[in-house]
């Protein structure tokens, strides 16, 4: 087919299907009415009566769509009347069988017998009297256009009706999707929030301590009291940063039960042993750690760990490795994680972030909240990464 012509469809399947439908009905009108006016004398000559059938017979189309039996009835009462009148032979019986096509798409089988019943012997009568038609063949004619008629029609009834129904599964499942997405987001900044509460519970008990001990030696060693308000000081500023981090994340309502709220919270001094149980399952783990080691804030070095933790309790879910590559490095202004696979198993491959897991929303979640990066995917050589890259705060925001 021509682009121009497929061009041309896309247009006309664009239109309103009320725009469609009239321009059906009025092009068999007129082509009927000239027919009628023009064409071969087959019956009555063309009148006013002729005129006004023709427009029963093929005018109510362009309403098929709105009441389907209504206008096959319409149609063929108008059809049957104008051939029982001596009208031209064989002319109006065209909109009969799209009447019939409309019935089979939009009703139901018992609608279908019920327009056939009436389209068969209408069409039969009008072929009929054409003195070259025999009236069995009339009927095997008009037989098998009905069959056809509602064959097609039942045919994109039934298209329509799997098309809604996958329609509908597709939603349900996008919406189940988001759902579960956003159960899983909520979970982990729900973890998220727990485990600050830890830091932020520590800060305020450093705060505490601190501030007893300036008031009990304020007036009797002067320099331990003002040693004492820097401490103060500093820890209030970095509980601070830790409790507008922790706003932002409560905002979000939570049911759980409050399962290990006052567990220790883990840092980085940490990753060793999970390294030595990796290890102790198979795959051999090299740690590099690069730069100099210094304290870091207990939130920032939790999230590490947790990333840390995450990538590795993905290496034995999914990777099936033979090496893995765990490297810390503290920079200037940033710590770096990083962790690599071989990724010798099959699965490792298939370990697509865009697939959308809930341990790579985690770990999104957390870099986030210390306005770090995460890159997690496959290597070209093989194997997966995940790296993420934490800014640090400077030395004077760290306790």
């Amino acid at each position: 087919m021509p682009l121009s012509a497929v061009s041309a469809l896309r247009r006309l399947s664009s239109l309103h299907p009320l725009v469609l439908d009239s321009s059906l009905a009025s092009s068999l009108v007129v082509v009927t009415w000239l027919w009628d006016l023009y064409g071969p004398d087959m019956g009555r000559h063309c009148d006013l009566l002729s005129t006004a059938l023709t427009l029963l017979a093929n005018g109510p189309l362009a309403l098929r769509r709105r009441a389907p039996l209504a206008v096959l009835v319409i149609i063929t009462v108008a059809s049957f009347a104008y051939h029982m009148l001596g009208y031209h032979v064989g002319l109006n019986t065209i909109g009969m069988m799209v009447a019939l096509y409309t019935v089979a798409v939009h009703r139901s089988w018992k609608a279908d017998l019920a327009g056939a019943a009436l389209v068969v012997p209408t069409w039969t009568h009008g072929s009929a009297l054409q003195p070259t038609v025999a009236l069995l063949s009339a009927l095997g004619q008009s037989l098998l256009l009905a069959a056809c008629a509602l064959g097609a029609g039942v045919s994109v009834r039934l298209l329509s009706r799997r098309t809604r129904q996958l329609a509908e599964l597709a939603e349900q499942l996008r919406k189940e999707q988001d759902a579960a997405a956003n159960r899983a987001v909520t979970r982990e900044r729900v973890r998220i929030a727990r485990e600050l509460h830890d830091v932020v519970a520590h800060h305020m008990s450093v705060i505490s301590v601190q501030a007893g001990l300036g008031r009990f030696v304020a007036l009797s060693h002067p320099p331990t009291a003002l040693a004492t308000l820097e401490v103060i000081a500093d820890t209030s500023h970095e509980a601070l940063d830790e409790m507008r981090r922790l706003l932002s994340i409560l905002r979000i309502e939570a049911h759980e039960e409050d399962e290990g709220l006052y567990a220790a919270a883990p840092g980085l001094k940490d990753v060793d042993t999970l390294a030595e149980r990796i290890r102790a399952a198979g795959p051999a783990v090299d740690m590099i750690v690069e730069g100099v080691v210094r304290p870091l804030p207990p939130g920032l070095e939790l999230s590490a760990y947790r990333i840390v933790q995450e990538s590795l309790t993905n290496v034995l879910k999914h990777a099936g490795p033979s090496r893995v590559e765990l490297e810390v490095t503290y920079g200037p202004a940033t710590l770096t994680v990083r962790v690599t696979d071989d990724g010798t198993g099959a699965a490792s491959a298939g370990r697509d972030p865009r697939s959308g897991g809930h341990g790579l929303i985690g770990m999104t979640e957390r870099v986030r909240l210390y306005q770090g990066t995460l890159k997690a995917g496959p290597l070209p050589q093989g194997g997966f990464e995940v790296l993420a890259i934490f800014p640090l705060p400077s030395s004077g925001e760290v306790e």
